[in-house]
């Protein structure tokens, strides 16, 4: 059986780090929709490796800074 996981992502308040960069300057920036952006910062969309990527760059961040893999489902000892 699949483990459920999610994607937890700090772009929000990377962002504001970066000067108080808006959605829509971050979408341009790497050729997404404001829309797009959204859904990714309330966790709804899990962007592509490569999204991933280029939003860190655009934030200046190591990926791992801006992006958390997180195993919602404890593992069982069955």
């Amino acid at each position: 059986m699949a483990k459920a996981t999610k994607i937890k992502n700090n772009i929000r308040t990377l962002r504001f780090m970066a000067g108080e960069m808006t959605q829509a300057a971050l979408a341009k920036e790497i050729g997404m929709t404001r829309q797009t952006i959204i859904a990714i910062e309330q966790e709804r969309y899990s962007p592509s490796l490569e999204a991933a990527f280029q939003i860190a760059r655009a934030l200046n961040k190591p990926l791992e800074e801006v992006f958390e893999y997180v195993d919602d489902v404890p593992e069982s000892d069955e």
